[in-house]
């Protein structure tokens, strides 16, 4: 292959890398996934089939699912996919808004711009690097490693309550309710969403499966060959004026897709107010809004959406723990100045 390049198209957690190929005379009629391990050595030969299938290459800008595609010289071939990363996560003495904390596991409010995991281009800064120096020996290894759990996300830009175990039995209790999305167990998550517009009705429920955007790479998509994705929301206040309205939802999940709250909510023609990513077109509007309003939201820099309640059953005790964030200074800034435009409505 020529003209390999590497360019920092990446999500919004930093988590992925785009790698760009020309078929050359060399490559033509050669099996994708062999072109693309020769290509790519940081990648092994199993890796690029399990990428292919997955959706990850395009050729010539259409999505490409069979490893032993072969490629035709001038073929533009695409790769998407985290970066291999050799380090291991190191502790950083990074100040952590805890909770809660006992043996097993322990929960924080994560502030907003903190990437969850470390990943190209955010190899620092992220809660696996402050809960690998907060928690320090108290760690009793997942999976054989010295390091916390993980078993749920936010995004990089997306503020609010997270949990992670501490033990091996305490991250694989906790990823059993979160793979069942509370549908049998006291699992709870709950958001508060500023979005553009008013809702029709007081509460309803977005059920529209989820998956890759095929355009953009870096977003997510209803789709009907996606996964299942249910998003139910319910109406807390009314807020509008000339030419403009918001309105703050809770919304509650009962599956835990990437953006899902973001996509579904824009689906229904309500996107988050600020998102970058799925209300570009509602930038404007904020123009409409009256002062202070109109700084506070074209300062957001981010989808104004806040984790405000996680609810779980402990994994030792079997206790049903709640917890609660209240906004962050950004989101209770803009709540504050919404609430002289309130509009009173009957659930």
């Amino acid at each position: 292959m020529q003209d390999v390049s590497q360019d920092s198209v990446q999500d919004s957690s930093g988590e992925e890398v785009e790698w760009q190929y020309v078929a050359d005379a060399d490559a033509a009629g050669q099996r994708l996934d062999g072109a693309l391990a020769k290509g790519l050595a940081a990648f092994s030969r199993a890796r690029v089939k399990d990428l292919i299938e997955k959706g990850a290459v395009s050729i010539n800008g259409e999505t490409v699912l069979e490893p032993k595609h072969k490629l035709k010289l001038g073929d533009i071939v695409v790769l998407v996919a985290p970066e291999p990363v050799d380090a291991e996560p190191v502790a950083e003495d990074i100040p952590l808004d805890i909770l809660y904390e006992d043996d097993a596991l322990i929960v924080i409010n994560k502030p907003v711009g903190m990437v969850v995991h470390p990943a190209p281009g955010n190899l620092t800064g992220t809660l696996v690097n402050a809960l690998l120096f907060h928690c320090g020996d108290s760690l009793k290894g997942i999976g054989g490693v010295k390091r916390p759990g993980i078993v749920h996300r936010l995004d990089k830009d997306t503020s609010g309550v997270m949990v992670a175990a501490k033990t091996d039995q305490a991250h694989q209790h906790l990823s059993a309710q979160f793979a069942d999305h509370g549908r049998t167990g006291p699992l709870h998550r709950a958001y508060t969403a500023f979005v553009w517009g008013m809702t029709e009705s007081a509460r309803g429920t977005v059920d529209a499966p989820l998956g890759r955007d095929q355009n953009n790479r870096l977003k997510q998509a209803v789709r009907k060959d996606g996964r299942e994705a249910i998003t139910h929301y319910l109406t807390e206040a009314r807020f509008g004026g000339e030419g403009w309205q918001v309105t703050r939802l809770t919304c509650e999940l009962e599956t835990g897709r990437t953006h899902q709250i973001r996509v579904h909510m824009a689906h229904i023609g309500h996107p988050l107010v600020a998102d970058p990513l799925y209300a570009p077109g509602y930038a404007t509007k904020a123009n409409r809004l009256p002062e202070p309003l109109r700084k506070i939201v074209q300062g957001l820099g981010r989808q104004a959406l806040h984790a405000a309640e996680l609810g779980f059953e402990h994994p030792v005790t079997g206790e049903e723990m709640f917890f609660e964030a209240a906004l962050p200074a950004d989101l209770a800034a803009l709540e504050e100045a919404l609430e002289p435009y309130n509009e009173a409505f009957a659930r």
